[in-house]
């Protein structure tokens, strides 16, 4: 299994992005990316949703090189089976298997994966790019993901624990599933709500003008 070698595309700064770029011959990344970043409205993309972007072309242009033609949506799957927090440790590690008896060099393109701020730090100090502040509606989309990625991330780590332990025959469970519930409680009037119900109505009822105390 060989790794990817670079191509024509030439290295436009130095960091991990541009070296990564030059490596797999993502020619027109950069203005890919500062296209989406800077776009207007729903056009626009965060460094999260780039970052995954570019890492989903790391791992088809893998694919390909090691003569597996990616069929249509198996990219998008087969990276979140790769990363995502809701995914068992079980169930990546076959997956990276799998890639690897095919021939894929699959830790060294998980190497060559980029972080939100990597993709940022390229942006801002290599492209010199730049957005304006955004605005509510953007912060509380952003919210909702970190605490969305937190709350997977912890019915991740919850499953993954108690699938160890059944393995080894430390507690006894049949097939189950974990839930994990957030709840947000004012102590004014003691009104409970979710985290996404709050974000949406963005102010506990007792807030409103003319609402009665409990």
């Amino acid at each position: 299994m060989t790794e990817p070698q670079p191509k024509k595309t030439e290295t436009t700064c130095g960091c991990k992005l541009g070296r990564v770029a030059a490596k797999y011959d993502l020619a027109d990344l950069d203005e890919t990316l500062v296209g989406d970043w800077t776009g207007d409205g729903d056009e626009r993309r965060s460094t999260r949703e780039l970052a995954t972007y570019v890492n989903q072309q790391i791992l088809k242009i893998a694919l390909t090189n090691a003569d597996i033609p990616p069929k249509e949506g198996e990219i998008e799957n087969m990276y979140r089976l790769l990363t995502s927090d809701d995914v068992t440790s079980g169930t990546r590690i076959e997956i990276r298997n799998e890639l690897e008896r095919d021939g894929v060099p699959i830790e060294a393109v998980e190497s060559d994966f980029v972080s939100h701020q990597t993709v940022y730090n390229h942006l801002t100090k290599c492209l010199e790019a730049s957005i304006e502040t955004p605005n509510d509606e953007e912060r509380l989309e952003r919210s909702e993901e970190k605490l969305g990625a937190l709350k997977n991330r912890t019915a991740a780590v919850t499953t993954d624990t108690v699938e160890q332990l059944d393995r080894k025959g430390i507690l006894e469970i049949g097939k189950f599933n974990v839930n994990v519930s957030v709840t947000v409680t004012c102590e004014d009037c003691f009104r409970e709500y979710t985290v996404r119900d709050l974000l949406d109505q963005r102010a506990c009822n007792c807030q409103e003008p003319g609402s009665a105390e409990i």
